[in-house]
């Protein structure tokens, strides 16, 4: 019985992952792109970089390994009050409000001050302020942007924006392109012809532009509508590989076979052919999910993307234009590295993935 196991020949996949395993760089490269997802699955349930809005540090404050010396505006200074002017009417109620040690009272006359209650409450709130300020890191490990956020944190938030839209629209992408390049290539006739049309049209127009189009078609900002841009914009290539493959496989005996028996044009499409064209599909969504990280990127620098208060790289690489012209140069390496390593990694992956899941190969 043993004997008998072993003479029965691997499947497609079983195939597949033999190969990928005796590739080392696919293996690192797959080994990255998983630790980034850890690192997305951590982040998105609050694990780690929930916090990656609070104002740790001074403003603009530098790396650790290069010294508060760099550029930080410490706490200190930004907190310090301007000089007091002796001609200045107002001078006591300043003081006051500052809660100096020599402040004059209010109701030195004798007059119960009926701002009282509200005063002691804007004097505590200035206190807390003052004491937040103070305990802000004139340093941290990888910086900080100009409200003081850590970019360590806002990298990891960013990239699990950017990973979800990338991986979500890759495959909303490659499923409408793949349920038209089937029915496309099966049919054939006019609904070939309806199809190639639409392709056309989507092909004709640039890509960037055509996605500058549909976000101000859209005009609204959200992580929802660049997944719906993406994918609106994303299908053709899938849809041209896919209609291809129904083009080539519809006529081959076992469609056949399964047409003797009364199978229906779905469950043919679908349950007979996909499964021998399944590699392509998986191919086009790891090659769409660096592409679209990149898109995301791109619309998030145009002001086309995230809306304030969610962070992506795109978002960053944004805010980091302006920090450039003042010499802060530590968000931006840290979103571009952030997004080099994992589009350099998922992209040595994908070329290694068609390579295994080519027939051709053994």
């Amino acid at each position: 019985m043993g004997y008998i196991e072993e003479k029965v020949s691997p499947g497609l996949w079983a195939l597949a992952w033999r190969r990928l395993k005796s590739d080392r760089t696919a293996m690192v490269a797959m080994v990255i792109v998983g630790l980034y997802f850890l690192i997305l699955a951590a982040s998105a349930t609050g694990l780690i970089a929930s916090d990656w809005d609070a104002e740790v540090g001074v403003n603009y404050a530098p790396p650790s390994f290069i010294g508060a010396q760099a550029g930080g505006v410490s706490a200190t200074a930004e907190e310090a009050p301007p000089p007091e002017n002796p001609l200045d009417p107002l001078k006591d109620i300043i003081r006051e409000l500052r809660g100096g040690a020599n402040a004059a009272p209010v109701d030195m006359y004798g007059v119960t001050d009926p701002l009282e209650k509200e005063m002691s409450e804007i004097r505590a709130q200035l206190g807390n302020t003052a004491a937040k300020a103070a305990e802000r890191k004139a340093t941290l490990p990888f910086g900080a942007d100009k409200w003081g956020h850590d970019v360590i944190k806002k990298t990891i938030k960013g990239a699990e924006t950017s990973i979800i839209v990338g991986v979500v629209a890759a495959f909303l992408a490659t499923l409408l392109g793949t349920v038209l390049g089937a029915l496309s290539g099966y049919y054939g006739g006019w609904v070939d012809d309806v199809l190639n049309w639409f392709y056309n049209i989507f092909t004709s127009v640039p890509y960037l532009l055509l996605i500058l189009a549909v976000a101000a078609v859209l005009q609204q900002k959200g992580v929802t509508t660049i997944v719906l841009i993406l994918a609106l914009t994303g299908w053709t290539g899938t849809y041209r590989l896919i209609r291809a493959e129904y083009l080539k496989h519809k006529s081959r005996e076992y469609v056949w076979a399964a047409d003797a028996i009364g199978a229906s044009d779905w469950r043919k499409m679908f349950n007979h052919i996909f499964p021998n064209v399944s590699h392509v599909a998986l191919v086009q969504i790891s090659i769409l999910v660096v592409a679209f990280i990149k898109s995301e990127v791109i619309l998030s620098f145009l002001g086309f993307g995230v809306p304030v208060g969610v962070v992506s790289w795109g978002s960053m690489l944004n805010e980091a234009q302006n920090e450039l012209i003042l010499g802060k140069w530590w968000q931006l390496t840290a979103a571009t590295v952030a997004m080099a390593v994992l589009v350099t990694a998922f992209s040595m992956f994908t070329d290694a993935l068609r390579d295994a899941l080519d027939p051709k190969l053994k």
